[in-house]
Formats: C-alpha cells, sequence, structure tokens
C-alpha cells in the first residue's frame, strides 16, 4: 500500500530537485570559469591548454610513465609524445630513464620545480580567493565540502572511463 504524499512533501520534493539542479548548474559555471582561467595562465606560459593539463597531472601524481599518464589525460600515446615534447623543450618537465625496468626503454616523466613557481604565480588569485571563501565556514562544513568535490571528482571519473570504453 502506498501513501500520498502530503503537501509539505511534495514542497520538500520540489525544493530538494531545485537545489540538486542549482548545484549542478553552479558545477557547470564553475568548470566553465575554471577552463577560462585555465586558458588565461595557458597563454601567459605560452604552453597549450592540454600541455598544462597534463603538466598538472604529472604534478599531482608524478612521477608517471608516458603510458599511465596518457591512461589519465585520455589521450592517445602519439598525441602525448609531442605533449611531452613540447613540455620538455619549454623546461616543465624531464624525462628520466627507469633504472630498475625490464624495457630499457622506459622512462618516467616527472615535474620541474622552479617551474611550477610560475605557475603557482599565475594561480595565486585563485588560491587567495579561495582562502578567503574557506575562511567563511566551520571545520565540518569544510569537510563536508570537500567529501562531496571528491565524490563529484570520482563520479566525473567514472563518467568518462565509461565514455572511453565504448
Amino acid at each position: 500500500m502506498s501513501s500520498v504524499p502530503s503537501p509539505t512533501d511534495s514542497g520538500a520534493a520540489r525544493r530538494r530537485r531545485r537545489l540538486t539542479a542549482e548545484t549542478k548548474e553552479a558545477l557547470r559555471g564553475l568548470n566553465n570559469q575554471l577552463s577560462l582561467l585555465n586558458r588565461q595562465v595557458s597563454t601567459h606560459l605560452e604552453v597549450k591548454d592540454v600541455d598544462l593539463g597534463c603538466l598538472e597531472l604529472i604534478t599531482l601524481h608524478g612521477p608517471l610513465s608516458p603510458s599511465a599518464l596518457a591512461r589519465r589525460a585520455g589521450l592517445h600515446p602519439a598525441t602525448l609524445t609531442g605533449i611531452l615534447d613540447r613540455l620538455q623543450r619549454g623546461g616543465w618537465i624531464s624525462r628520466d630513464r627507469e633504472p630498475n625496468a625490464a624495457d630499457r626503454r622506459a622512462v618516467s616523466v616527472r615535474a620541474l620545480r622552479d617551474r611550477n613557481r610560475e605557475v603557482f604565480r599565475l594561480y595565486a588569485g585563485m588560491n587567495t580567493a579561495m582562502d578567503q571563501i574557506c575562511a567563511d565556514y566551520t571545520e565540518a562544513q569544510l569537510e563536508l565540502l570537500a567529501d562531496f568535490m571528491r565524490r563529484v571528482n570520482q563520479a566525473g571519473e567514472q563518467a568518462t572511463d565509461e565514455l572511453l570504453s565504448d
């Protein structure tokens, strides 16, 4: 036997749907704004957007093998070779031989810290603004926000993996 929702239940359901839609819209807006910021940073650094994205992955998860980086970036290995060539020429990364690898050609890619200072400088305004925004939240609220962002990130990774496997 099903129960008929009371008018207050349907009002609560409408509010929840509206808030969920607003959250999704805010995330889309954030994605667009961060893309614009990243494009400006790329322009200032004189690198391509995709190069900056790969540099970020190397900085976060490196050192990485080129094949691991290609998987994380969702790029074809041949495309990644060109990106790594440009980043290495620009002094952003180094490719180091893996001394214990069975394949003598095996390399790992790592970010060079001295060039990363330039990246941090260009993101300084955003980092300062984020610090100021976070100061307005309690520790419990920040834990909730961090959990939400981690879960959204995981959902994005899963959706990307599904599209890659099609």
